[in-house]
């Protein structure tokens, strides 16, 4: 054991030792012109304006050359790009060394909160979901990238940046006005559809029959469930394969809480009208007012437990019971991913952009020989007590983050790689890659418009105004860590069938209010942490403007659906008007 002790450590020696030869601004901008030419192509940049940039960062670079920095990111096929091909490109335009770690989303979660508890530098910087706006403003341990480009890191900060290209920049904007952190790749959750079972004339006359309206992409829940009902119990099979109506995963996991923080109550129509989030009230149930939290449950103005809350859990273990097929409800996030690329699934009420990529796959039973897809995404039906001018879904919008705990001379080249991967030499070419949009220059870029019908409408709903509805989690949640760890383990009850759904979302609303109590005594957020109101009856809050609100004496209500074509029509008109 000694000796292998001894051996390890005087290699460790020989490879601290190594001179490594000198890399001269000849070789690196060599090196740059490769990877212009051979890589970052397609670019919304001409290769002139590239390489200008590219000689930006050589030159920023210059006091960095040699160092090791470390970030970190979350599994998704973007965030494996960065690591495995642009951050040895950085390497070799740069001189500097970045180890990309990819991990699993909670995993990032835990180091960041390790290095905010503990102050020492897990990582230089972090590509962290801006769900935790709410926490980062409040804590203080983050640097607010609009400060620091202006002060400590104006000399690491690239000319050509153009943030205001950046289409999720009001997302990781806290109430003091100040950006926290900046994109570096978002997608959203949307409603997905088989196109062709939609299209096919005997399908539409069947449906007709049976519920009087035609089949299309449902606008509301009523028309989801009526869609979900005919393909699991009244079409059965096609082409001798058992299809079904809707899919879903109820397996109590951490996964199952993301199936609901992102956004499903908004969906429903639960919390106030507001873009990004509703106001006072968000999409978790809990009031703000001014910049404090004051409550999750009912009781105290939240509208966790609110009827449209426990309408939308309820509607989520009816639909995975009755439509969906029977081994998902013991399915995770993971799990339950890839089964509608396998070809029996109808329609999913709650599917992530970010399979987009694995979903077009040539040869996979849901594309065409044609390389066209057989399927469409288009936009979330909503519940029966969602209203006008209320979020629609959520948008993950992964973004760059920089903590104060980070030495100075650690966080500027860790800068000036989080802004290589986010320059816009490189973002088209990524976004090719990935599928998740952060530049609007990228969005509209021919590039996109010439490979749209092969993407299922994935360029169409960015270039729509519908985009604008649906927004990460918001400033209303003071510690995102702490809450959203309550939220699969409630919900997973009434997933279980071990509470019904409104003991279950009573005991979330509870849970959620005790983390905000102790954060109040804590004193710890400053005079923006929590404040809670005092409890009061429920009727007092249901009698006030907005939410919460009082149940709904009819919460199914007729369907109502919308030719997907005519939904693209529709769009395109308002984008030119």
């Amino acid at each position: 054991m000694k000796r292998r002790q001894f051996l390890a450590g005087t290699a460790a020696i020989a490879a601290a030792t190594i001179i490594r030869p000198r890399l001269t601004f000849a070789d690196q901008m060599d090196a740059a012109k490769k990877w212009v030419d051979n890589e970052f192509q397609p670019s919304t940049l001409g290769k002139d304006q590239q390489m200008a940039q590219m000689e930006w960062f050589i030159k920023a670079s210059q006091p960095f050359k040699g160092m090791d920095i470390k970030v970190v990111s979350e599994t998704i096929t973007t965030h494996s790009y960065e690591s495995k091909t642009l951050a040895p490109a950085f390497n070799e335009i740069t001189g500097i060394n970045i180890t990309h770690d990819i991990i699993q989303e909670g995993d990032v979660v835990e180091k960041l909160q390790t290095q905010m508890q503990t102050g020492q530098n897990v990582y230089d910087a972090y590509i962290n979901d801006s769900d935790l706006i709410g926490t980062h403003f409040r804590y203080k341990q983050t640097v607010p990238i609009s400060d620091f480009i202006v002060g400590d890191g104006k000399d690491v900060t690239d000319p050509m940046l153009d943030i205001n290209d950046f289409i999720g920049k009001s997302f990781t904007t806290a109430p003091d006005g100040k950006l926290y952190q900046l994109p570096d790749q978002q997608f959203a959750n949307l409603y997905w559809f088989r196109y062709d079972w939609f299209t096919n004339p005997d399908m539409k006359a069947k449906f007709k029959a049976a519920y009087g309206y035609d089949l299309g992409v449902p606008v509301n829940w009523s028309a989801y469930e009526d869609i979900a009902e005919f393909f699991t119990d009244k079409v059965k099979t096609i082409d001798g394969v058992r299809v079904y109506g809707h899919m879903d995963y109820g397996k109590k996991d951490p996964s199952l809480g993301w199936r609901f923080t992102d956004a499903w109550l908004s969906m429903a129509g639960s919390g106030d009208k507001g873009i990004p989030n509703g106001l006072p009230v968000d999409e978790w149930g809990i009031r703000m007012e001014g910049c404090r939290p004051v409550g999750s449950s009912v009781a105290r103005g939240g509208d966790t437990n609110g009827p449209a809350a426990v309408y939308s859990v309820t509607k989520y273990v009816e639909w995975l019971k009755k439509y969906a097929p029977p081994e998902a409800a013991g399915m995770t996030f993971g799990e339950a991913g890839p089964v509608p690329a396998q070809g029996n699934i109808a329609q999913q009420i709650f599917w992530y952009t970010a399979f987009t990529a694995d979903m077009v796959k040539p040869g996979l039973p849901v594309m065409n020989s044609d390389g066209t897809p057989k399927w469409r995404m288009a936009p979330s039906p909503h519940g029966a007590y969602w209203q006008e001018g209320m979020k629609l879904g959520y948008q993950d919008c992964g973004s760059w983050t920089l903590l104060k705990s980070t030495p100075l001379e650690r966080m500027k080249p860790a800068w000036l790689y989080g802004q290589f991967v986010i320059s816009k030499s490189v973002t088209l070419k990524k976004s090719h890659v990935g599928l998740t949009f952060i530049r609007e220059s990228d969005i509209w870029d021919k590039s996109f418009t010439d490979r749209a019908p092969k993407l299922g409408g994935l360029i169409e709903f960015y270039r729509s105004p519908a985009r604008l509805l649906w927004t990460p989690t918001g400033v209303n949640v003071p510690d995102y860590p702490k809450l959203a760890q309550l939220w699969w383990q409630n919900i997973g009850d009434a997933s279980s069938g071990a509470k019904t759904p409104q003991e279950a979302m009573d005991a979330l609303a509870e849970a959620q209010d005790k983390v905000l109590e102790r954060l109040e005594k804590a004193g710890v957020q400053g005079d923006c942490g929590p404040k809670l109101n005092e409890k009061k009856d429920a009727k007092y809050w249901f009698d006030q403007p907005g939410a919460p609100v009082p149940k709904l004496a009819d919460e199914k209500g007729p369907g109502q659906t919308i030719d997907y074509d005519e939904l693209i029509k529709t769009w395109a008109a308002a984008k030119q008007q």
